[in-house]
């Protein structure tokens, strides 16, 4: 997977002690191998760092990875990520005359660069983020995969830019601020990942789909895929021969490694599905049984009750699917003392850089995959099923998809807008005027989406209530999975961000989604010959929170600490008699996240002050 970074300064020139630092924060993306490449010596227009998480081809993939003619460096790339169609590029590359001299999908990506320039980019499916610096030009290009499944930063300079898998690689050199400004809180409480936004104030996040060019007359943008308007001519049986016809290949795909690989499974329709392909594919090779993994609570199972979210625990299906396909199968049991202990708290902000946590569900997925490290370094994910197939309980709420708003903001309990600013302070509130924020972002997305003419009013908008969540929605859940899993080291991948997937089914008409009444309709037909009974006709269920309500007391009696202490930072900010009414208010029954969120983000942000110590400008 690995993490890069580097600096471009085209005037005076990168000093190599001012990107060691910012390389050094990407150890725990790469944790086996490290490299830095300057343009010139010790100084040069051009540094270019990176760390080495080893998946394919572990002896011969180092990086900085260059290509040399006559003695001159011509391109010199850092990658992250993975290449899923290298072989086949690699074998038309070497039809057209050129050798290798590594195993590896990064050097198919620079040969390929070479050959074609930056339209390599779109002849590749994977995930990924690198950058690629061309010493005949003197420019650097960043580029981003289609879906953004892998995070890529810059940070314009004025003869340049500085560049990072993560906002702390930029934040470490010594040219770059760490300054949140009113439009950064408002980016921070919205949760609708507006597209470039990096939060802190000139930082910038590389667009799914994007490539950013430096070079002296300055920074440019280039989007190279977005989602299509086509018209859907495939009948019932087809779309979902196709859907499942797609799915083999991706996990096929998608299962090259040269290390230990496994699936993320919590007996959902999602994870289930990818669980049940992958076990197939296996046998199928006699690779042996798939491994995978779950996460529960102690006690969750015997005193779970359903939640406005939840019907079920995922226990009894986690086991049912691991049975099922005979996998061998891991069950990571945490305990209140897990998910409050400060080292995993603080390894979870280190990881986010902002303080965007959501409570346990954050620390609980980074807990789960540093368990999962200690024996795989690959993990299959069922993320973005959801977004892809319309499987959100709002997508079928009228009240939410006909809101003038982004529907999960709609939907019930699920309002970020007064959970989030209720525990501000009432003059930060106001100027934050985060509704209109919120409104602002939604008309930009609306004004994208691409449209069919001669369909009905409901097609279109479900159309739209897609896309929000194929580019808005869809980002802040890749971002925490990169970030949670990248912080021990554990690269996982996600089958159905697939670009030729994503696009197919973007254009199904909402009758074919939705076909038999429910929720994921297309997925659950495509993959039912896989699972048991019980589990594709399971109901929507999203990541598991702990009920327990010694954990909200725990953070009650951590955020009354906060506000009886005059000197925490983040008192300045928030409504202490709003947070102390909180802590005092009668706890009945479990504990549910949305509930405990504002005690969670107090929390958080308070720590994110003390540790990063950013700039204020509100």
């Amino acid at each position: 997977m690995c993490g890069i970074a580097g600096a471009v300064d085209l005037a005076r020139g990168v000093d190599r002690a001012e990107v060691e630092p910012m390389v050094e924060t990407m150890s725990c993306r790469g944790p086996d191998d490290a490299g830095l490449w300057l343009s010139d010596g010790d100084r040069g227009p051009a540094a270019m760092g990176h760390r080495r998480l080893a998946v394919v081809d572990v002896p011969g993939g180092r990086q900085p990875m260059t290509i040399e003619h006559g003695g001159e460096t011509l391109l010199t790339l850092v990658f992250s990520g993975e290449v899923y169609n290298f072989r086949e590029l690699r074998q038309e590359l070497e039809g057209r005359g050129h050798t290798f001299r590594t195993a590896s999908d990064t050097e198919v990506v620079l040969v390929g660069w070479l050959e074609w320039g930056s339209a390599v980019v779109e002849r590749l499916n994977g995930m990924f983020a690198f950058a690629i610096w061309d010493t005949r030009r003197e420019e650097l290009f960043l580029v981003r995969d289609r879906m953004g499944v892998k995070p890529l930063y810059y940070y314009p300079t004025p003869d340049g830019a500085l560049f990072g898998s993560e906002p702390k690689a930029i934040l470490a050199h010594p040219r770059s601020e760490a300054v949140l400004d009113l439009d950064g809180m408002r980016e921070l409480l919205a949760h609708v990942k507006t597209p470039e936004h990096g939060i802190y104030r000139g930082l910038y996040e590389v667009r799914p789909g994007s490539w950013v060019r430096v070079r002296r007359e300055g920074v440019d943008v280039h989007r190279y895929w977005q989602l299509e308007a086509l018209e859907h001519t495939d009948d019932r049986a087809t779309t979902v021969a196709h859907v499942r016809e797609l799915l083999d290949d991706i996990v096929d795909r998608q299962l090259i490694a040269d290390v230990p690989l496994c699936a993320l499974l919590s007996g959902g329709l999602d994870s289930s599905a990818i669980t049940a392909l992958a076990a197939q594919k296996l046998r199928a090779q006699d690779a042996g049984p798939v491994r995978s993994f779950s996460v529960d609570f102690v006690g969750y199972e015997d005193s779970f009750a359903a939640d406005p979210m939840r019907d079920t625990p995922d226990g009894p299906y986690v086991r049912e699917l691991a049975e099922h396909v005979a996998a061998d199968h891991s069950a990571i049991t945490l305990s209140n003392d897990d998910l409050t202990d400060p080292d995993a708290r603080a390894a979870v902000l280190a990881a986010r850089d902002v303080p965007v946590s959501i409570g346990d569900m954050d620390t609980s997925l980074y807990l789960l995959f540093k368990a999962i490290r200690g024996r795989s370094t690959v993990a299959l994910s069922g993320e973005s099923a959801d977004e892809v197939f319309g499987g959100y309980r709002w997508f079928h709420d009228a009240d939410a998809v006909d809101a003038d708003t982004f529907p999960w903001m709609a939907a019930t309990r699920m309002g970020p807008l007064d959970h989030s600013t209720s525990h501000f302070a009432p003059d930060l509130r106001d100027q934050l005027h985060l509704a209109d924020y919120v409104d602002a972002s939604y008309r930009d997305a609306l004004a994208e989406v691409p449209h069919i003419d001669g369909v009905s009013a409901q097609e279109r908008r479900m159309r739209e209530v897609c896309y929000l969540h194929l580019t808005r929605f869809v980002q802040i859940l890749l971002d925490r999975k990169d970030r949670m899993s990248m912080a021990s080291g554990l690269e996982v991948r996600v089958p159905f961000c697939d670009h030729r997937l994503v696009q197919y089914v973007f254009n199904t008409p909402w009758a074919l989604k939705t076909f038999d009444g429910r929720e994921k309709s297309l997925l659950r037909a495509a993959t039912r010959d896989l699972l048991p009974a019980s589990i594709a006709d399971r109901v929507k269920s999203p990541y598991p929170s702990t009920q327990d309500p010694g954990y909200e007391k725990a953070l009650r009696t951590s955020i009354a600490d906060l506000v009886s202490d005059r000197e925490a930072p983040v008192r300045d900010l928030v409504d202490v008699e709003a947070l102390r009414s909180a802590v005092d208010a009668p706890q009945d029954g479990p504990s549910i996240d949305t509930d405990r969120a504002k005690l969670e983000s107090v929390l958080q942000l308070d720590a994110w002050l003390r540790r990063y110590r950013p700039t204020l400008a509100l």
